[in-house]
């Protein structure tokens, strides 16, 4: 998941009638149907349900036939290749950039990301993380020159010889397993399929030895139903040279983990013992086991004991976690072997702090690393990383150098006792600082990325909008300096909310400095459903608390509009995914609020969407129609459903994947069906289906090159900005 100011005059009015694009021929014709269900004593109409079978050569047609008049309309837009060629040179006119080390033996294992190649690859540094010493170990590029082939994840073994690999196509997600000797890069196992897939994921952990690991897989697609294919993983334990026939099941069902259970494995400091973190869906409820090399599984955590994901093991066995009960922002526990009495019996060595939440660590948040005998301890304020360190006493030693407005993802131990830790922001490239142990200060090093991209004129602030109830819901702003509050600034609104996901501080140069190049402003807004401030941020925007996500985006959009930044008129929002569910909501329930809305991967028919596995993962998020409240709560929103006849409905971008495991591509067809035959304005509602992606994850590097170009001239058209213009300002 997860990111000017010039006003115009009379002649900048009359060059906007220029500039604009005729309106796109009229949408492909899909007929109405009448399906309706009767859920919860309640009739539902579907008369879009047809649309749901992609193999449906008549499905298949209408696809394609609304993808020609989406590539015909935005194809056709004045500046277009001007801005396609700038959003290139942006893309690919900075330096390769390192990320996701892992520390191991004598070297660094690091994800190498070259601009001018279409994947990210896998690579090596010496054990200083010298990127001068850069080896290339496992490439994608070089396997498939189509950029179809990617890397979900990589996991080194204790000693660095060799190293563990998910590597799936066509942004599926759908991964085989992989292991490579890491000084020759040869392949020096038989690969194993169904490791990795959406929404679940995949995991590995190796085994203190480095001679066998711990693993997740999916059911054998030979032997079970296509409805279970991406259910029920388990966790197994693999010796390294023998059969994967004879691997030891660890972690199942029998063990108490749920249908939906997804697993994270780890073991950082390579002790006898694993640690098994298992989320019920979505929805941040976890259970943990120890796992011992003997293939068995030890639960240490129950629900009700609300330790989150990205709990640690140390080499001694002692697991360390973040606790939520009694305390939504979060505190350290630690529990000891033998774990009598599990987590409910755990030692609080750090406690909750009121004015930071540590951070959710079920997503790709670490909120715990235990590195050189010390904890770090990531939290977060509204968006903004800290980082505070804590010796195994507990006792404070302060804080990691982290700029304000930043936010820190990877904390990777040295030997000697130092760390190094990545720090991004949304005007600086991401770059490695190193903390020594016994100085306990930060220097720079040699790891960053370098652009030519600039961004001195911009300055970055943040405000608070009044959402409904009363809530304050932060909104940062990124726009150039001396911005008049004039309201007719062309302004992009993005936000997300949901899942406890926090929309940190990142650097996105060609998305960014391109609408900052074209006078327009940049905002986010940290509403509820996420974990900017704790659990209880995110309780209140999940299940039957949903509608607060919305109505504190609503509320950021209206104080943008009120304090001068922008106007209905030049006002765009933008969300995907469960960002695409938020976008949705905003059309259906306030059609005026902006002139434009582009959606992603989006989750539009909330009463359906538990019938797909992944939508089986989000019912702990969102709720299902089988509990007669949450259904209520579902119909209320469900953008689908309220689609009106005959409504004024704003410029509509949807974009969705083919090939997408995490959000059924039938949602975008079905609202794009709703919203085409029921608008009663001029303006465009486009669908776009990519064929060679997914959700976004393992895109190649032209498909999002491809994506940003459609997003950016939609906005441009739409919020009259002139194109060449932005283009061509340096």
């Amino acid at each position: 998941m997860a990111r000017r100011t010039l006003a115009l005059g009379l002649a900048g009015s009359a060059a906007l009638l220029v500039l604009t694009a005729a309106a796109p021929p009229p949408p492909p014709p899909f007929p109405a149907g009448t399906t309706s269900d009767s859920i919860q004593g309640q009739q539902v109409a579907d008369p879009y349900r047809e649309l749901e079978n992609a193999a449906d050569p008549k499905v298949t047609a209408w696809s394609e036939a609304q993808n020609q008049r989406t590539r015909a309309y935005l194809d056709a837009l004045p500046g277009r290749a001007a801005v396609a060629a700038k959003l290139t040179r942006m893309f690919k006119d900075r330096s390769p950039a390192f990320s996701g080390l892992h520390h191991a033996g004598d070297r660094t294992f690091a994800a190498y990301t070259d601009p001018a190649l279409q994947q990210t690859m896998l690579v090596t540094l010496n054990g200083a993380a010298d990127p001068a010493t850069r080896k290339p170990l496992v490439d994608p590029n070089t396997m498939d020159p189509s950029g179809h082939t990617a890397i979900d994840w990589f996991v080194p073994s204790p000693d660095g010889s060799k190293v563990a690999v998910s590597i799936s196509q066509n942004g599926s997600e759908d991964g085989t397993l992989h292991i490579y000797d890491a000084a020759t890069g040869k392949e020096v196992e038989a690969p194993i399929d169904r490791v990795q897939f959406p929404t679940a994921g995949g995991s590995l952990a190796w085994t203190a030895d480095g001679k066998g690991f711990w693993y997740t897989r999916f059911p054998d697609r030979k032997t079970s139903p296509e409805t279970e294919w991406h259910f029920n993983q388990n966790a197994y334990l693999h010796v390294l040279a023998t059969p994967v026939t004879q691997d030891k099941l660890v972690l199942s069902g029998k063990d108490g983990i749920p249908r939906t259970a997804e697993i994270f494995l780890s073991n950082a400091e390579h002790g006898q013992a694993a640690l098994a973190s298992v989320q019920w869906g979505d929805g941040g409820q976890w259970l943990h086991y120890v796992l011992t090399p003997d293939g068995k599984a030890r639960k240490i955590a129950e629900y009700e004991d609300r330790v989150i994901g990205g709990a640690v093991i140390a080499r001694d066995g002692t697991v360390y976690g973040v606790s939520r009960k009694d305390a939504p922002m979060g505190k350290v526990v630690k529990l000891a072997a033998p774990y009598t009495g599990g987590f409910a019996k755990a030692q609080a060595i750090v406690p909750a702090r009121t004015d930071a939440a540590i951070v959710d660590g079920g997503q790709s948040d670490e909120p715990l690393v235990l590195a050189n005998g010390k904890l770090f301890v990531t939290r977060i304020a509204g968006g903004p990383n800290s980082v505070g360190i804590y010796d195994l006493a507990s006792k404070d030693l302060g804080a990691l150098d982290v700029p304000p407005v930043s936010s820190v993802s990877n904390i990777v131990a040295l030997p000697g006792g130092d760390v190094l830790y990545d720090v991004n922001g949304y005007t600086q490239p991401p770059h490695y600082l190193r903390w020594s142990a016994a100085t306990m200060k930060s220097t720079p090093t040699a790891i960053r990325m370098t652009t030519s991209v600039s961004y001195a004129d911009t300055e970055v602030k943040q405000i608070f909008a009044t959402s409904k109830d009363g809530t304050k819901v932060p909104v940062t702003l990124v726009m150039k300096k001396g911005t008049r509050l004039d309201g007719k600034n062309p302004l992009l609104l993005y936000g997300y909310g949901g899942y406890g996901v926090n929309m940190s501080p990142g650097f996105s140069a060609a998305r960014t400095r391109m609408l900052l190049d074209g006078g327009m402003i940049y905002a986010l807004a940290n509403i509820r459903g996420g974990g900017e401030y704790g659990e209880t941020w995110h309780q209140q925007g999940m299940l039957t608390k949903k509608q607060n996500v919305f109505d504190d985006f609503t509320a950021a959009a209206q104080t943008l509009i009120a304090q001068g930044y922008t106007s209905r008129d030049k006002l765009a929002l933008q969300g995907g995914s469960n960002g695409g569910l938020l976008m949705g909501a905003q059309i259906t329930q306030h059609p005026d609020l902006a002139k434009a809305v582009i959606a992603q991967v989006g989750i539009y028919d909330m009463l359906r969407v538990e019938l797909d596995p992944n939508g089986a993962f989000n019912v702990t998020e969102f709720g299902t129609v089988k509990d007669p409240a949450q259904f209520k709560a579902l119909y209320a929103y469900s953008p689908y459903h309220h689609v009106v006849k005959g409504t004024a409905y704003p410029a509509v971008l949807l974009m969705t994947g083919a090939n997408d495991g995490r959000v059924n591509p039938f949602h975008s067809r079905k609202f794009a069906a709703a919203l085409q035959a029921a608008t009663s304005s001029k303006a465009p509602i486009l669908l776009r289906t990519s064929a060679s992606s997914g959700h976004g994850q393992g895109s190649s590097l032209d498909e999002v090159i491809a994506q940003q170009t459609d997003m950016t001239m939609f906005l441009f058209d739409q919020l009259g900005v002139d194109a060449a213009k932005a283009a061509a300002a340096k």
